[in-house]
């Protein structure tokens, strides 16, 4: 049993019949939403309202990337309010900048 896929790009969200959809912000075209909102806040709503399955996923990657870097404690305050601010940049600002000195990890080819 591995942990991960291990450098390999997340697999894609399968677009589900008769499920919400929404014109995602994030692809730019019509794809499966959300079945709930992420969280009971304004972000949540209007991620709820904009962000595909599949956007939100690709998030939850990056979130865990950017967790690590900069070794957040969620805990705190701080980090909460810095990872809302990161996410809302990554939908809909010009998205979220890598941390400072961030390698990327090598594919394997």
């Amino acid at each position: 049993m591995g942990c991960g896929r291990a450098g390999l790009p997340p697999e894609p969200v399968e677009e589900e019949i008769g499920k919400r959809r929404i014109f995602c912000v994030k692809f730019q075209r019509e794809m499966t939403a959300l079945d709930e909102p992420p969280f009971d806040n304004p972000l949540g709503q209007r991620i709820y309202e904009n962000v595909s399955k599949e956007a939100w996923r690709l998030w939850l990657e990056h979130m865990k990337m950017i967790m690590n870097e900069y070794r957040l404690n969620l805990g705190t305050r701080e980090a909460q309010e810095f990872i809302l601010k990161q996410m809302e940049d990554y939908f809909f600002g010009e998205g979220a900048a890598f941390p400072p000195g961030y390698v990327p990890p090598k594919s394997k080819g």
